[in-house]
């Protein structure tokens, strides 16, 4: 079937215009040369929600929102998901056999959480402020040039910094997953040890410029300690089969113009 791009898609009957799909787009990545992809991966992620709202609300399910975190609520379509989800979908407990046999496959990809000594050099700005953000960068772009790669001068430069870590050569210590901003901790995980980060890196706080001075690679840990995590990601990945072989069955019965729900 040919999917026109920018088409609406229909759901038994239930228009999903693509302005909708417009703006789910803006959630899903593709290549700078194929933004088809991002679309089409819009319309599929838009194609299951009202699959699945069309059967939470044949079956009769009333929405019963919850606290999802502090000051974050369920929408009612989202209760009505997890309702629905919660009401079909019947998950066989994780064996202890399962548990050690996923252990044996790799014990080694079992470890504590790595730490990073970290520098960096922030120039400020307000990310939402383009004249603001477009002042930091070029700011942070002289900055890196003028250290040209070269690691041992990255105290000095940090003196320049608006962090308070300046005074200690932009020194922010040992850090851990978690333990600063996603888009920061990304950029440092490519980063391998004693090099600078290629180009600056943009925060809610500003952009900067990072220095990775060591890494302390994580412990493989006993089985007792990794026992939860792989129990865990046993009934993630046996809920994801579940719920996708739910799908592809209300998919199967249903009437879809305008998308597919064929692997992307």
């Amino acid at each position: 079937m040919t999917i026109a791009l920018f088409s609406d898609v229909v759901v038994n009957g239930e228009t999903i215009p693509s302005a909708a799909i417009a703006a789910e787009a803006q959630n899903h990545t593709a290549p700078r040369d194929k933004p088809g992809i991002a679309w089409r991966r819009a319309a599929q992620a838009l194609t299951i929600r009202a699959l699945l709202l069309q059967e939470a609300r044949a079956r009769g399910i009333e929405p019963n929102p919850i606290e999802l975190t502090p000051g974050r609520v369920e929408t009612e379509d989202e209760a009505l998901i997890r309702a629905l989800l919660d009401e079909v979908l019947t998950i066989a407990p994780v064996t202890e056999e399962a548990i050690r046999a996923e252990w044996a496959k790799d014990p080694g990809r079992y470890r504590s959480a790595p730490l990073w000594d970290v520098s960096h050099i922030l120039c400020a700005c307000d990310p939402h402020n383009e004249a603001e953000r477009g002042q930091a960068e070029a700011r942070a772009m002289a900055l890196l040039a003028r250290l040209d790669g070269d690691a041992k001068g990255f105290a000095a430069a940090a003196r320049e910094s608006d962090c308070r870590s300046g005074a200690s050569g932009g020194h922010l210590g040992q850090l851990g997953p978690g333990d600063t901003v996603p888009e920061f901790e990304a950029a440092l995980r490519s980063l391998t040890e004693g090099t600078i980060s290629p180009a600056p890196v943009l925060s809610r706080y500003g952009w900067h410029i990072i220095r990775l001075n060591a890494t302390a690679a994580g412990q493989v840990l006993p089985f007792d300690i990794a026992r939860p995590r792989i129990a865990r990601a046993l009934e993630k990945a046996a809920w994801a089969r579940a719920s996708r072989d739910f799908i592809e069955t209300l998919a199967r019965g249903a009437k879809i113009t305008g998308s597919s729900l064929a692997p992307i």
